[in-house]
């Protein structure tokens, strides 16, 4: 079993998250990439904008379609949530022979260092580090890294929500999503008038 973890904040996901996740699996033969919402991302002090359960479902009706691809709610609860945690439990239910790698965004990994218990993190898995425009990043010692720069995904979360919150369709979020936005009044979309 080859499995990647792909942590986040999935606020909202959108279709370049899908796109690292499928290529990823196509390009390093991965049997599954799970894609872990942060309940309480630790970097993010402000919080996140929508509910871990609405990010949830999001994260579900993007993925739906592609049997590769999972949602985990290992990352539900209230303290902070740390990779270092989410790779042990993760780890728990692996054979030994699993192989277990961390998919990440070029940006993120440039933080690697700052991580709580980094080098427990850098030891656990193998990073396939996706290429973002403009960012640049070093590898540290004794960390294994799979490079992927076969995409140009230059999309963010936060650009999303301000096109959404000005009343903009974005066109980088799968069409389900959208809709469930609208449903929710996620992001300042305002909810439908029911008739």
């Amino acid at each position: 079993m080859r499995l990647a973890i792909f942590g986040g904040t999935f606020d909202p996901v959108h279709k370049a998250h899908v796109a690292m996740a499928r290529e990823a699996a196509d390009r390093f033969h991965l049997d599954r990439v799970l894609f872990v919402p942060s309940s309480n991302p630790p970097h993010k002090p402000a919080g996140t904008y929508a509910s871990f359960e609405d990010r949830i479902r999001m994260a579900e009706l993007a993925i739906s379609g592609d049997a590769r691809l999972e949602v985990s709610r290992l990352e539900q609860g209230r303290g902070p949530n740390y990779s270092a945690d989410t790779i042990e439990k993760v780890r728990e239910s692996l054979a030994p022979g699993d192989e277990l790698f961390f998919l990440i965004g070029a940006d993120a990994f440039a933080e690697i260092e700052t991580w709580h218990r980094w080098r427990d993190v850098a030891r656990a898995v193998e990073f396939i580090v996706v290429s973002r425009p403009g960012h640049q990043y070093r590898t540290p010692p004794n960390t294994r890294v799979e490079r992927l720069e076969t995409l140009d995904l230059p999309v963010s979360s936060s650009e999303i929500r301000t096109s959404l919150a000005l009343g903009q369709r974005s066109p980088e979020i799968p069409e389900p999503v959208l809709s469930f936005i609208s449903e929710r009044g996620l992001y300042g979309v305002p909810v439908p008038a029911k008739e």
